[in-house]
Formats: C-alpha cells, sequence, structure tokens
C-alpha cells in the first residue's frame, strides 16, 4: 500500500474541483484495500473509495480522512472465441474495457462508448447510456466488505440494480469496495438501435445494418458533439457528464408538467411499472436555463443542459450553488424534483 498525506483530490475527478484527503492510499491490489482499511480503522478514520473521479464533486476543504485510490488493472476473457465472461478489474479505465469486448464482437456493452471513470464504479451507478445498462449484462461483482473487511462475491440479482441504482449506492452505501466486475457478454450482431440520436448519426453514415464497431463510434461521435467525452482540449471538458438523473415520474405529474408547458411537447418514455421519464435536460432549457449559461466561474456546457461545466477558476461550493438554482428553477416552473447524479464528499 502507498501512503501519502494531504493528498490533492480535485485533479483525480473529472470536474476538476475539491480539495485535499489528509490520506491517500493508492491500492494496485485486493491486498493494498485490505491494508488500507485495517490501517483506517486502528486509527478511527473515515474513509472513502476514489476511482475515475467522473461522478464526484469534492468539498473545497476536501476529505479529513483517508481515501483509497483503486487502481487495480487488468481484463480478462474466459473465451477467445464465442460468447464470453469478461472480468474486470476495478481501476481498468471504462472505455478501454468497452473497447477490447467490441473488437472481439461480444456484445452489451456498445452502447456504453465513451463513458469517463473505471470498471469498479459501474454497478455502484448501474451506468446506462443509449438503452443499455451493465445491469443487463453483469454476472457478478467482488468487493471487500468494509464491516468485516472479507471479501465478497454479490451475483446480478444481490446487486439489486435499478435505474441508476444498485444495492451498493441505495442500501449499502460506503459498506463495499468493488475489486472486480463479471460481464457476461454474447457474440452476436448489435441490437436495434432505438435512440433518435444514434439512429440519426447511422443514418447519416448510410449504415442500415451497423456493426458493434459501427455503433461504438456513432456512439462516440454523438458524446463527442455534447461534449461528453474526456477532451482536456474541450472547454466544456471539466463536467461530470450528466449533472442531473432523468426524474421519473407518476401519468398524473406528466399531466401537470404539459400544462405548465403550454403548447411544448413533454419528451416522455413510458417505464415498465407504468411511470413516466422525463427528460431532464428539456426541463432545465424550459426553466430558462440555457446552454452556455455562466454564474461566475461555473455554468451549463454549450451543448448539453445536463452537463454542468467548472470552468477556470471555479469551486466545489460554486458548482454546488449552481446546482441547486437549477433544482430550484426546475421545481418552481414545473414541480419537479430533480436529483443529483454525482456524488458529494464533504459538503
Amino acid at each position: 500500500m502507498e501512503l501519502r498525506e494531504h493528498e490533492p483530490l480535485g485533479p483525480r475527478t473529472t470536474l476538476g474541483v475539491g480539495g485535499k484527503a489528509r490520506y491517500f492510499a493508492l491500492a494496485r491490489s485486493e491486498e493494498d484495500v485490505l491494508e488500507a482499511l485495517g490501517w483506517a480503522t486502528t486509527r478511527g478514520l473515515p474513509v472513502r473509495v476514489l476511482g475515475g473521479g467522473s461522478n464526484l464533486v469534492i468539498a473545497d476543504q476536501g476529505f479529513d480522512g483517508l481515501v483509497i485510490g483503486v487502481e487495480l488493472r487488468g481484463v480478462s476473457f474466459s473465451n477467445p472465441r464465442g460468447d464470453a465472461v469478461v472480468t474486470a478489474r476495478a481501476g481498468e479505465p471504462w472505455d478501454d474495457v468497452v473497447e477490447d469486448a467490441v473488437r472481439r464482437g461480444l456484445a452489451g456493452l456498445e452502447g456504453l462508448s465513451g463513458i469517463p471513470g473505471s470498471a469498479g464504479a459501474t454497478p455502484i451507478q448501474n451506468v446506462g447510456a443509449y438503452g443499455q445498462e451493465v445491469a443487463e449484462t453483469i454476472q457478478s461483482v467482488r468487493a471487500v466488505d468494509r464491516r468485516t473487511r472479507v471479501p465478497v462475491e454479490l451475483d446480478a440479482r444481490a446487486c439489486g440494480f435499478g435505474y441508476r441504482d444498485s444495492f451498493f449506492k441505495s442500501e449499502a452505501p460506503e459498506r463495499f469496495v468493488v475489486t472486480e466486475v463479471r460481464f457476461a457478454l454474447p457474440q452476436r450482431a448489435p441490437a436495434a438501435v432505438r435512440y433518435p440520436d444514434l439512429q440519426r448519426e447511422l443514418s447519416r453514415q448510410q449504415l442500415t445494418q451497423p456493426s458493434l464497431s459501427d455503433v461504438r463510434a456513432a456512439v462516440l461521435a454523438v458524446r463527442a458533439e455534447k461534449s461528453m467525452l474526456l477532451d482536456p482540449s474541450d472547454p466544456n471538458g471539466r463536467s461530470c457528464g450528466s449533472f442531473f438523473l432523468n426524474p421519473i415520474v407518476r401519468a398524473a405529474d406528466v399531466e401537470r408538467v404539459q400544462r405548465a408547458a403550454g403548447d411544448g411537447t413533454v419528451p416522455q418514455y413510458p417505464q415498465p411499472d407504468g411511470r413516466i421519464k422525463l427528460a431532464a435536460g428539456w426541463l432545465i432549457e424550459q426553466s430558462g436555463f440555457h446552454k452556455g449559461l455562466r454564474d461566475g466561474h461555473v455554468g451549463l456546457s454549450t451543448k448539453h443542459a445536463l452537463a454542468i461545466v467548472a470552468h477556470a477558476g471555479a469551486t466545489a461550493s460554486e458548482v454546488r450553488r449552481f446546482a441547486e438554482r437549477i433544482q430550484a428553477g426546475v421545481q418552481a416552473r414545473f414541480g419537479v424534483a430533480l436529483s443529483p447524479e454525482p456524488n458529494f464528499w464533504g459538503f
């Protein structure tokens, strides 16, 4: 275990704001994770776990405890031909896992191309995009139980996946340190593309029967158009991606939103349980927050109303205040509560 003191955390996040960790342990193996947890326990220190930092807002005062930076690396495939179980260690960059699977003709992750962060974070958030989510392909998750400091294996059912949710997030937050994720991926052509943005991109390329690689390339192109790729040269690049979840509401709530919208058509997506998912980005723009809006050193992306961007000089407090301003505006306009997608440390 590599231990440091007063480690800056902002540079370890895609938003680029936040203070220092009192202690920082770099974990490159499961044994390092266990050692770090034991070290913190003997000193009575609180612990947080940091992966790729793509879904995180850290307070300006930092974190007065131990932060474990998970950097376990490696990907393996159980079968060089045909369907395969893909085992990704928690610190593996997520898009590298997706790229490798697509190159081998394995389906189920191609729609998740370009999402920043590490593989170990994907089951916690049940990462999803463009009609796919990791819950559809995860076979099991290996993690260290912080209470017992013992590694455990949880199958997909035990992970309790929901919309951008899981057992790890809502029922046992901060209890487990994910060290490995296994995905069961079939070797087949991609499923039918139903998202309009992807359909338009594939149509532009005149691809009527796209391959997995074609779908991945289209996803990356669409994400690039929305500044949703990690690109240091992009002025919209310092963000957490989508800052708010798309709210899922009852039919009566949709009627209220429609009345408030007047003649405008409310984008809505029926869910299996009878509720309806609304588009958070549409709600934000219809509440008067346009793309590119600035408030001091923070603002909305010029390309995507769901992304809050931290420009040069921004602080975590500014990010939080701006997010609360948007939440208040949408609540006042439509009576809909927007929930932030990233985690918050130290607030």
